[in-house]
């Protein structure tokens, strides 16, 4: 995992019947597309005839995805042994790229392989603890830049059941644990680079050169091994490509093909590539949470600590109250949020990652109303503003200082306000499009109505003296013409 631009997706704002996505315009053979050298492929953009309007195919295909919101990304591999950690040196930087970080050579990279032995790995108890945290879908890492594939791949032989003394499938035992509890299975696939290949792309700096036959890495594996995840685990909820932007456009179209041929309804996200081909959402950076709402089908991947895979040297956990201030904050500028775990080489995801996820999941399991499924706030103070004097030294553009004290997410007739700092009574809201009917606390079951007075787009909500939930209270405003998201 790492940042990596993305593509735009130019959507109008949901609710309007217009989206615009990027098609496909010449249909190529996704073998001529495996051999070809990558230096003689042409980076041509769609040009505005490519574009389709209204893609009903689209919509039905990402239905799931803008009701689910949140989401585990799970990020393990024979990194995890590290640990971020290399010939008694810390290896500072995300854990998962030590390989290329710390010069570590192939050779010695690949006896690794030999000591990876997860005796402790439960795919029950992961899905378990992913939807005691309130996610509804597991992104799992088949394969990452070192090329070790985490599933039992018949096209290479370096992965987890033909090279380590586990020799159990841990990507098939997830997808069955999330089929029994109704979440989507999904499924990270580094298509670009591998560190293990000599033809892939050898780093995030280089692009495939003269001496690489990227041609002969798409077909001999790349490929196939993308097919095999999507003929042998299931129904796939999507393929979450990364660093795509060394290939040219034709090449990841090889990819996009594939998966629409294989699986119609599997979800493609816009780090296949930088060149303009077919997706279903835009990828954020890493960490990434816009200032403002952002239009468009979009996501922030994020990570529990500061790096993916597990590093025992980073203990930065984020609580059970910046996982819920996250959640609501990106739900709020229209995206979903996708929260990573690195597990322990053993098969353990570290402390104290379930007990805040599972804190985040109580809560949601009262407020998930005004999360899931929902669209962005219809307002923008609250969100903070750029600051008057401070400048960032780099674009020279002013410091935008993010307020945390309150957000509003929206649904049809509803506005959601969620508190994180309780304000002192009463609550002033300016802006508001329609007749306020009824004021009340999501968690209050009877949903008794507080005072609510109206002037205008002008409302004043008379709140409770205390606050009543220590992670963020929710007061939905039944509107008869809310502001849709």
């Amino acid at each position: 995992m790492t940042l990596d631009g993305s593509q735009k997706l130019l959507c109008m704002k949901p609710g309007k019947k217009f989206c615009v996505l990027l098609a496909v315009s010449v249909l190529l053979s996704m073998t001529t597309a495996a051999q070809t050298n990558v230096n003689h492929l042409t980076t041509n953009t769609l040009s505005a005839a490519e574009l389709i309007e209204d893609s009903p195919a689209h919509t039905a295909r990402i239905a799931w995805w803008r009701e689910a919101k949140f989401g585990m990304f799970i990020t393990w591999g024979l990194h995890s042994i590290l640990a971020g950690e290399w010939q008694g040196k810390e290896i500072p930087g995300n854990a998962e790229w030590i390989m290329t970080k710390a010069k570590i050579p192939v050779a010695d990279y690949e006896k690794l392989a030999g000591q990876f032995n997860p005796v402790k790995f439960d795919a029950e108890a992961w899905v378990q603890l992913a939807q005691d945290a309130g996610m509804k879908y597991v992104v799992f890492v088949a394969k990452h830049h070192d090329g070790f594939a985490l599933f039992d791949s018949k096209a290479d032989s370096f992965n987890i059941v033909k090279r380590t003394p586990w020799q159990r499938d841990p990507a098939k035992e997830l997808a069955d644990a999330c089929a029994r509890h109704h979440l989507k299975f999904c499924v990270y696939y580094s298509h670009n680079l591998d560190w293990h290949e000599p033809n892939s792309t050898a780093s995030r700096d280089q692009g495939p050169g003269s001496d690489h036959d990227f041609g002969k890495y798409m077909r001999d594996k790349a490929l196939p091994q993308v097919r095999e995840l999507l003929t042998g685990y299931g129904p796939l909820g999507l393929v979450w490509f990364d660093m795509g932007g060394g290939l040219k456009r034709d090449q990841a179209r090889a990819f996009v093909d594939l998966v629409r041929a294989l699986q119609p309804d599997c979800l493609i996200n816009s780090r296949i590539s930088k060149s303009m081909v077919q997706c279903d959402y835009i990828t954020k950076g890493d960490h990434s949470i816009p200032s403002r709402p952002s239009l468009g089908d979009w996501e922030t991947a994020d990570t529990m600590n500061d790096t993916w895979g597990y590093q025992k040297f980073d203990q930065n956990w984020k609580s059970a109250a910046v996982v819920v201030f996250n959640l609501v904050d990106v739900v709020s500028k229209g995206g979903n949020y996708l929260l990573n775990v690195g597990p322990t080489a053993e098969g353990v995801i570290p402390a104290p990652c379930p007990e805040n996820l599972r804190a985040a999941g109580r809560w949601l399991k009262v407020n998930g109303e005004a999360v899931y499924g929902c669209g962005h706030s219809p307002f923008g103070p609250e969100m903070g503003a750029e600051s008057p004097t401070e400048k960032d030294p780099k674009t020279g553009k002013p410091v935008f200082i993010t307020a945390k004290d309150w957000r509003c997410t929206t649904k049809p007739g509803r506005l959601y306000l969620h508190f994180f700092k309780w304000p002192e009574p009463p609550f002033e809201l300016a802006g508001v499009r329609g007749e306020v009917r009824k004021a009340y606390l999501l968690a209050d079951v009877k949903r008794t109505p507080m005072g609510v007075k109206q002037t205008g787009d002008k409302v004043s909500l008379t709140l409770p003296g205390k606050v009543p939930d220590s992670l963020a209270t929710v007061v939905c405003l039944e509107v008869a013409e809310a502001a849709r998201p």
